[in-house]
């Protein structure tokens, strides 16, 4: 805890390579923080307007809170997702933590890691490459252990889709807890309804939470290309975050699960920082209640991005050539496009440093393999780009990665 890790670490040296480079232009398709969409900054600023000009904003800003999370925001969502889905959510389904990454952070903790007779329980994460911060969730490095998935090619369009591979996959007596993302921050990955029930019923025999990262779910902020149902049930944990949606700065996760699991993560939230931001929640409350963060979404936010991977899938298309064996991750989510140079003649990281000399700042894909222990070519092989940046500079970005690529290959090739 006391090192940076996963892309953090590579965020330093992309700061202080723009630092550096003053005067040098750069496309940065790094960033993971996502565009400040003007309807979405409106929302969040008619909605704080509203809560200075309301009687309860000394109780809001000015008081400690419940460590739940803020009442009027716990049934907004309560009540929000009864209706959406049909469920029957009371208010002891829920928790309001500072981001979704420390609902991680205590449920690795509460639920992996050495218990008290020195047995190792295990996260699992079914799906590997996932997110990069799940490297840094547990105190306990040695508990995290991520599964190989399968790879499904589709050579004659330069595209593939990764897989859980459960016939590899165990869950067991082991096992302290189950980790993913969906859609997936590197790939754009989606499981399928089938593939994440399989998964929570694999883990329902031992008792063992299945936690869902949804912080590009629906319904907000939908972040999703493709249909998609949220899964919920006795031992699944459905996480979100609202950092997408606009508000990254004020770090609101929402857990919705079982009544115990919850009361075991709202007790270690207690223990460590006895509450979310009260101001943040407080304007999500009635972005949520009044259904306008659900609309924008879907309406702004989910088309924004789509529109981004298209331009990012067109240039690559037309400027990457056939003959050579790039695989675009199939774009079903998030805002990253996930490109796998199969048999790369450097690694990945000495493609981040060519790229750079061209002026092109992209992510290293080999930080999204946290807890994957057999050594793996392909982990070397890909890299992550952000959506985030312009039209133009995706499409000149996407130009010069191009030509760098085939400078690369051409070069053992001859």
């Amino acid at each position: 805890m006391s090192r940076l890790t996963g892309v953090r670490a590579i965020m330093k040296d992309i700061k202080e390579t723009l630092q550096a480079g003053k005067g040098q232009e750069f496309i940065n398709l790094s960033p993971g923080n996502p565009v400040i969409l003007p309807e979405v900054e409106q929302m969040w600023r008619d909605y704080t307007k509203e809560l200075l000009d309301s009687p309860d904003y000394g109780k809001v800003v000015c008081r400690y809170g419940d460590s739940q999370g803020y009442e009027p925001l716990i049934d907004a969502v309560v009540t929000d997702f009864n209706r959406r889905y049909g469920l029957n959510l009371t208010n002891r389904n829920i928790l309001i933590t500072p981001g979704s990454q420390s609902l991680y952070f205590y449920a690795a903790n509460a639920f992996g890691g050495y218990t008290t007779s020195g047995q190792l329980k295990q996260i699992v994460l079914p799906l590997s490459p996932d997110y990069t911060g799940y490297g840094g969730v547990t105190l306990v490095p040695e508990a995290l252990l991520a599964y190989k998935p399968k790879l499904d090619i589709d050579e004659p369009s330069h595209r593939f889709k990764y897989r859980p591979d459960f016939s590899q996959l165990e869950i067991n007596e082991s096992t302290g807890c189950v980790l993913f993302s969906r859609p997936c921050n590197p790939t754009g990955n989606v499981l399928t309804d089938d593939e994440v029930r399989k998964i929570a019923a694999l883990a329902a025999p031992y008792n063992l939470p299945v936690l869902i990262d949804s912080a590009y779910g629906p319904p907000f902020p939908a972040l999703n290309f493709t249909e998609m149902t949220p899964i919920f049930g006795d031992n699944v944990v459905h996480c979100m975050s609202l950092s997408k949606a606009g508000l990254p700065g004020e770090r609101i996760g929402i857990a919705i699960g079982d009544e115990q699991v919850i009361q075991v993560l709202e007790s270690f939230q207690t223990n460590m920082c006895i509450h979310s931001s009260r101001y943040g929640q407080a304007i999500a409350t009635r972005a949520i209640a009044s259904g306008r963060l659900a609309d924008i979404a879907t309406q702004v936010i989910r088309p924004y991005y789509q529109k981004k991977f298209d331009v990012v899938e067109s240039t690559i298309e037309q400027a990457m050539p056939k003959d050579l064996p790039w695989f675009l991750h199939r774009g079903e989510g998030a805002i990253f496009a996930w490109l796998w140079l199969k048999d790369l003649p450097m690694t990945d990281w000495e493609l981040y440093q060519e790229l750079k000399k061209v002026g092109v700042i992209v992510v290293p894909g080999s930080s999204f393999f946290p807890g994957l222990r057999e050594d793996w070519q392909h982990k070397n092989e890909c890299i992550r780009i952000s959506l985030t940046a312009t039209d133009e500079e995706i499409v000149v970005g996407m130009q010069r990665l191009a030509k760098v690529v085939q400078e690369v290959y051409s070069v053992v090739s001859a």
